[in-house]
């Protein structure tokens, strides 16, 4: 019942997060108003890293600021180890 839960959040989570990086790429091309950094981050944060990533290697978003190039696969790194421990503890 969790595991099904958990693979429902991370498909929905990880969904969110491909549109807000596409319509923040958009936005970003219309010059019209932008997604904050934040927001995007915390998606990154709350499961939606991998999505996210991928997203922005395929259109080419935020790919030069180290803040998303070196933070969200920091926090892909976090989310690994803390499954992990999860895994091991049971």
């Amino acid at each position: 019942m969790i595991y099904n839960f958990l693979i429902f959040y991370l498909i929905l989570i990880s969904i969110i997060s491909i549109i807000v990086t596409v319509w923040d790429k958009i936005s970003a091309i219309a010059q019209k108003r932008r997604v904050p950094e934040r927001v995007l981050l915390t998606l990154s944060a709350v499961g939606g890293s991998v999505a996210m990533l991928v997203t922005m290697l395929i259109i080419r978003h935020k790919t030069r600021k180290p803040k998303f190039m070196i933070g969200i696969p920091a926090i892909i790194l976090l989310q690994l180890i803390l499954i992990l421990l999860v895994v091991v503890n049971l």
